[in-house]
């Protein structure tokens, strides 16, 4: 939802004509759900320059719940953040961002809009502000001509504000999806759904997407 957010930020600011999306497949558990939505939420925000990629390696190199099957996707801990959970992939972000920025030197782009938040999230390293400082630095030093920014325009807020802003902005939450495990309805207990639900709680309103019904309680 982080993501769709900057693209409508992205809409607004610049136009949909004006503005290209980007997706990487990279053999996470969610990969042809997280495709279909890329595809409805670009069509709902009338962005047609559209690039959709595919990468082994993540797969390959593993250590990660969310690409490696053999580690299972768990829930979600009482207190998310304290530490870099195996959801974690590995340096996934500067792989995304660096195949984003070769893109935009071929379409003479100069923003690339990242969805990474700091605020209720899981604590993964390349979504810390100094991150994206220093990779600015390298496509500074790294590009032919050195304009290619990369803005974070979510990174400092709490997760309700996000929703709050989307709404603003009229994104299209209901085609995004953020499970980590599931394609038909959100488990509702993975780390991703448990801080969207707490983000859609705390704005007052309801989540537009389907999750598996919660376990009845029993009563004493």
């Amino acid at each position: 939802m982080d993501s769709t957010v900057c693209a409508a930020l992205a809409v607004r600011d610049f136009g949909a004509g004006q503005t290209a999306a980007f997706h990487i497949s990279y053999g996470q558990r969610t990969e042809a759900r997280e495709k279909q939505a890329f595809q409805a939420i670009c069509e709902r925000l009338n962005i047609r320059t559209r690039l959709m990629v595919r990468t082994e390696f993540f797969r390959a190199i593993g250590g990660s719940a969310l690409t490696d099957r053999q580690i299972a996707v768990p829930e979600a801990p009482p207190e998310i953040g304290n530490a870099i959970p195996v959801t974690y992939v590995p340096f996934r972000n500067s792989h995304f961002l660096s195949a984003a920025t070769s893109w935009a030197e071929v379409l003479g782009a100069e923003r690339i809009y990242i969805g990474a938040v700091q605020q209720d999230s899981s604590g993964y390293p390349d979504c810390r502000p100094e991150f994206y400082r220093a990779f600015n630095e390298a496509i500074r030093t790294g590009t032919r001509e050195g304009k290619i920014r990369v803005e974070t325009p979510v990174i400092g807020l709490r997760k309700a504000q996000i929703v709050t802003l989307g709404l603003e902005l009229g994104a299209p939450f209901d085609l995004t999806w953020s499970c980590y495990s599931r394609v038909d309805r959100a488990c509702g207990s993975c780390d991703s759904c448990v801080l969207r639900l707490r983000a859609f709680e705390a704005a007052g309103v309801a989540d537009p997407i389907p999750y598996l019904p919660a376990p009845a309680t029993q009563s004493s």
